[in-house]
C-alpha cells in the first residue's frame, strides 16, 4: 500500500514512545518492586469537578446528543465569553468563538484557513511538537528559531524581524508553553504583534495554560493587546487543562469576524461539530461552585510548582527558568548525564544525553520523565521535561528518590 508523503513526513511523537516504555517495565515489576512515578504525561491528574459530570449525565438521560452546529453551542460561545470578561476583563464578542473537537482541531482548522503550500510559520525552538505537524499538515513549513533561557525559551520581537523572509506567513506561538511553562512578557508579545501585522502576516498564540497561569505579570491574553492587535490575534484554547477535560476533546478559537465564515466551513465539512455531550458538560465549567474549584486546584499546582522546582535545582538538575503557569518543569540535565558517563546527543538522536537519561531514570529510579528530543532541534539532549501535573505525595516520592540515586 502506498503510504502519502505528507504522512511519512510526520514525525512520531516521542513523549508516547517513552510511556509506553514505562508502561512495558512497570508491568514486568515484581510484587513488593517499587512503583512507577509517572512525572512525563502533560496530563491533569484532577478529573472534570461533579457538576461537570452531571451535566454529561443529564445531557444523555434529555437525549440532547444531537448535532450541535459547528461553530458549537450558542450558549457555551456565550460562557465562554462571560469567562473572559471576568477573569481577564476581555470584551470578546460570542460570535467570534468557535468551539472546537479539543485544541487539535482548533489548530488544524485555524492552519487550514491560513497557510499555504509553502508558507513558513516561525515557531520557538522548544515548542509542542504536534504545532510543528498542524503547519505541516497545511503544506507549510514549521521555521524552528532557537529560544533560551536569556529568552524565557520564547520567541523575540527582534527574532522575529530578523528571520522574516518573503515566504513568511506569521508565526505560532504558545504562552504559557509547553514544554518550559514559560510566558510572553506583554510588552514583547505587542511588539511582535505589531511588527507581524505590519507585514500582512498572522499570529497565532496557544493559550490552553492560561488559566493555569501564577503570575500576574505573565497571566494575560493575547487577545487584550491594545491597538487593535488583540483582534486581529488567532487565539488557541481547550478545556483539557485548566477545566481538566482531557480525554472530553473539546476546545476553541477565537477569531477574527472575518475568519469565522472560513472557519466554520472547514470545520463543517471535516468535524461536523465537537462532541455535543462535551459541550453541555462544559457549560457547568462557569457555574460560581465550578469556578471556585477550579481556582482551588490552580493553587494546588502553583504549590506544586512551588516544591518541586526547588527541589530539583538543589539536586543540581537546574530548571533555569522558573515556569509562571501550566505544570512542567523544564530541566538543564547535562550535568547529570556527565556525572553518570552518558554522552551528550550525537548524530543518532536516540542516543544520549537526556534521551539516554529518560530510560536510565526508568531503571533507576522507576520514574517516566520525557526527554527533549520531541520539543526541538536545537540541543535537545540538554533538557528533559518533568510533570508535576501529580499528587504532592508522589512528586515528594520523586524527590526522594532522584536523592537516593544521586
Amino acid at each position: 500500500m502506498r503510504i502519502s508523503q505528507r504522512a511519512q513526513r510526520v514525525e512520531p511523537f516521542y513523549v508516547m514512545e517513552l510511556a509506553k516504555a514505562a508502561s512495558t517495565l512497570a508491568a514486568a515489576a515484581q510484587p513488593g518492586d517499587r512503583p512507577m512515578l509517572y512525572l512525563n504525561i502533560g496530563e491533569p491528574d484532577f478529573t472534570a469537578p461533579a457538576p461537570v459530570q452531571r451535566a454529561a449525565e443529564r445531557a444523555i438521560r434529555d437525549g440532547r446528543t444531537q448535532y450541535t452546529p459547528a461553530t458549537g453551542l450558542p450558549a457555551l460561545r456565550e460562557a465562554i465569553s462571560g469567562w473572559y470578561a471576568t477573569r481577564f476583563g476581555l470584551d470578546v464578542d460570542p460570535a467570534r468563538i468557535v468551539i472546537t473537537a479539543g485544541a487539535s482541531a482548533a489548530l488544524q482548522l485555524a492552519c487550514l484557513a491560513l497557510i499555504e503550500a509553502g508558507d513558513e510559520v516561525l515557531m520557538p525552538d522548544p515548542s509542542y511538537p504536534c504545532n510543528r505537524q498542524f503547519v505541516q499538515a497545511a503544506e507549510g513549513t514549521a521555521v524552528l528559531l532557537p529560544s533560551g533561557p536569556a529568552e524565557r525559551f520564547q520567541l523575540s520581537a527582534a527574532q522575529v524581524q530578523t528571520a522574516w523572509g518573503p515566504a513568511t506567513r506569521g508565526v505560532l506561538l504558545a504562552s504559557p508553553s509547553n514544554p518550559t511553562g514559560t510566558s510572553m512578557a506583554r510588552d514583547e508579545l505587542e511588539r511582535m504583534a505589531r511588527f507581524v501585522r505590519e507585514q500582512g502576516g498572522v499570529t497565532l498564540v496557544d493559550e490552553i495554560y492560561l488559566g493555569l497561569s501564577f503570575d500576574d505579570a505573565y497571566g494575560h491574553s493575547a487577545l487584550g493587546l491594545p491597538d487593535g492587535l488583540g483582534d486581529e490575534v488567532i487565539s488557541i484554547n481547550s478545556f483539557s487543562k485548566y477545566f481538566n477535560m482531557t480525554g472530553w476533546r473539546l476546545g476553541w478559537l477565537v477569531l477574527p469576524p472575518a475568519l469565522v465564515p472560513a472557519v466554520e466551513r472547514l470545520a463543517q465539512n471535516l468535524f461536523i461539530c465537537a462532541s455535543t455531550i462535551a459541550q453541555h458538560a462544559a457549560l457547568a465549567c462557569f457555574e460560581p461552585d465550578t469556578l471556585a474549584e477550579y481556582e482551588r486546584r490552580r493553587a494546588e499546582f502553583k504549590a506544586r510548582r512551588d516544591y518541586f522546582i526547588p527541589e530539583l535545582n538543589r539536586l543540581g538538575i537546574t530548571v533555569p527558568v522558573m515556569p509562571d503557569g501550566a505544570f512542567y518543569a523544564w530541566a538543564d540535565v547535562s550535568g547529570l548525564c556527565e556525572r553518570w558517563g552518558i554522552p551528550p546527543q550525537g548524530g543518532r538522536p536516540e542516543a544520549g544525553g537526556s534521551w539516554t537519561l529518560a530510560f536510565e531514570l526508568m531503571q533507576r529510579c522507576q520514574l517516566a520523565t520525557t526527554p527533549g528530543r520531541d520539543f526541538g532541534v536545537a540541543d535537545p539532549g540538554r533538557y528533559l521535561r518533568f510533570s508535576t501535573a501529580n499528587a504532592m505525595a508522589h512528586l515528594r516520592e520523586a524527590v526522594a528518590r532522584l536523592e537516593q540515586a544521586l
